[in-house]
């Protein structure tokens, strides 16, 4: 049985790992990235719950946020903390998602999530600039489900 980490190179997992740390170069913004074969409910639901079990709530500035996706059922969701919704427009992680949605219909998951990734971290840099104290928070590994 073929497991989501195995829908990408070694190559294509440090891609996305270096767009995490890069974008978080940018911002004080926490990323994580959570990658499941298959989703059976709403996206966003699903995305909350694995953003509750990764314990992203937790950063200090309340502004972390997930790129979660079901590889199998093409689900795709962007979940941001309440400390950056509170502070963006309404629309704010639309862009971002319809740019990694063209990269996945061309069939480049990984490339679609490093490119996402950085674009999410120079919009947050706005809001929650990088600060030369910033401490890590959450692990730039990402994290796989069923």
């Amino acid at each position: 049985m073929t497991k989501p980490s195995d829908y990408f190179t070694e190559e294509e997992k440090k891609e996305i790992k270096r767009a995490i740390e890069t974008a978080e170069l940018n911002t004080s913004g926490e990323i994580r990235v959570h990658i499941e074969k298959k989703c059976e409910e709403d996206e966003l639901d699903r995305a909350a719950y694995w953003f509750e079990q990764l314990k992203m709530h937790k950063t200090a500035l309340r502004n972390g946020f997930l790129f979660y996706v079901a590889l199998e059922d093409h689900k795709f969701a962007i979940l941001g903390d309440m400390g950056i919704n509170d502070k963006v427009e309404s629309n704010f992680w639309e862009s971002t998602r319809d740019l990694v949605l063209g990269f996945f219909r061309e069939g480049k998951i990984a490339k679609g999530l490093s490119v996402g990734i950085i674009q999410a971290g120079l919009q947050l840099q706005k809001h929650f600039p990088y600060q030369a104290d910033d401490v890590n928070e959450l692990d730039d590994e990402i994290s796989y489900g069923n």
